[in-house]
């Protein structure tokens, strides 16, 4: 269940971005000693006592007037509106400064319930450090220390706290798809082409959609709900502050939908925002369809299928296992096909292998292709289950988990989908030692 969103707010160098990557568990925020490093806000999941949440990290806020603060003051203004718990961080190192007042003043008037969190406290001899932030009256400090994690926990507990529980809308047996691409690209159109209706507004003004919209529909006895996003557009590139609402909204619609669909604008090509986009999909392990769309328009410039496959395999290596459809939501050329494809992906996200059959495979795997030795081992899988679905997943025990290198893993996942029919959705392989 999904608790909502924490900011995390605070002045250049308070430690923001170390903390970010505490509570997410991996260095997604770039860590830098300089002030003003972190200038776009940064998305991540946070997890704890079983709760999930999003994580906002942003960029440092000053009263003063240095290079981007402008650009970076709309965007932490932006996270805080968006947040339901704001985490501000000071630097206990420091004391208290003119900018942790400005800021302060700041969060006050946002409404938001807000946790004070002293940063850089390494040992309880610094302990004292935390008495002068009282008085920016915003409740009893907690001591941390992003850096060695001291705190840490204090923090979740207050944080997990506050936060409000959110119901994720239940659509029973639907399949639950959303539409994602940067603006422009012809999600609404194509929406509204499912549909065979004009459920949501179309214009040739990038960035109509502002929100996401659910609708439910059937189609030949078979539910779906398809999530229409708003346009994401490289972090750090928007400067309208509604659209850093859309961007978070749209993490959200992918998040609660099982298969994506990445729309690209044939008359454009490939761009590297294209990359950016479909990152918040692979990053939420969701079943991914990619979409041509404007194709008709892209055939008129000499495009071909062939060439413009090649080119998407080339620049999204990461997605070999994703579909290719090439659409017109203006003419419906090849939209007939967008809803077959999407119950094929259903299928294979949901596909489930039985273990002595996945046994087999693992077994002829090794045997015509032993694993090589790495880190000191070499790779022996015993025995192979497949522990969950939406995605795939298969747990490999084994002799040595630290053995197993990135190639041979990709191996085995070849093997798993050519003897099984996995097109459109990732396979995850976890390596646990047998016992």
């Amino acid at each position: 269940m999904s608790l909502g969103v924490l900011a995390l707010v605070g002045a250049p160098s308070a430690g923001k971005s170390t903390i970010f990557n505490r509570i997410v568990g991996e260095r997604k925020s770039i860590v830098e000693p300089t002030p003003g490093v972190t200038r776009d806000r940064i998305y991540g999941k946070g997890v704890w006592l079983t709760k999930e949440f999003t994580v906002i990290d942003t960029g440092g806020l000053t009263s003063f007037n240095v290079p981007f603060q402008d650009l970076i003051k709309a965007q932490a203004e932006v996270a805080i509106q968006e947040a339901d718990i704001i985490a501000f961080i000071v630097d206990g190192n420091k004391g208290l400064t003119s900018d942790d007042r400005y800021i302060a003043k700041m969060l006050r008037m946002s409404g938001k319930p807000i946790v004070l969190v002293v940063n850089k406290i390494d040992n309880i001899m610094e302990y004292g450090n935390t008495g002068e932030f009282y008085s920016l009256g915003l409740g009893d400090p907690i001591a941390v220390s992003g850096a060695h994690g001291i705190g840490i926990g204090d923090l979740l507990d207050e944080v997990v706290k506050k936060l409000p529980e959110k119901e994720a809308p239940d659509y029973g047996d639907a399949i639950t798809f959303c539409l994602i691409g940067r603006p422009n690209v012809g999600k609404s159109s194509l929406s509204n082409r499912l549909l065979a209706s004009e459920r949501t507004l179309v214009s040739n003004i990038a960035g109509t959609t502002r929100d996401s919209i659910d609708t439910p529909f059937t189609r030949d006895g078979k539910n779906y709900v398809v999530i229409d996003t708003a346009g994401l557009v490289k972090r750090g590139k928007i400067f309208e502050a509604i659209d850093k609402y859309a961007a978070l909204r749209a993490l959200a619609s992918i998040e609660r939908s099982e298969i994506v669909l990445l729309l690209i604008n044939a008359e454009e090509g490939i761009i590297e925002q294209d990359k950016h986009v479909v990152g918040y999909a692979c990053d939420n392990h969701k079943a991914i369809i990619v979409v041509v769309n404007k194709w008709d328009e892209g055939k008129k410039k000499g495009l071909t299928k062939e060439g413009f496959t090649k080119e998407i395999r080339k620049q999204f290596k990461f997605l070999e296992y994703a579909p290719i459809l090439f659409t017109s939501a203006k003419s419906g050329l090849g939209c007939q096909d967008i809803l077959p494809k999407i119950l094929e992906v259903h299928e294979a996200y949901n596909r489930r292998i039985p273990t002595n059959v996945l046994n087999d495979i693992i077994r002829d795997a090794q045997d015509l292709n032993p694993a090589p030795e790495f880190n000191h081992a070499r790779l022996k899988i015993s025995f192979a289950n497949q522990s969950a679905v939406c995605p795939p997943t298969f747990i490999m025990f084994c002799n040595a988990p630290k053995s197993a290198h990135f190639s041979y893993t990709r191996y085995l996942e070849n093997q798993i989908r050519a003897a099984y029919d996995f097109d459109g959705t990732p396979v995850n392989i976890i390596y646990r030692a047998k016992k």
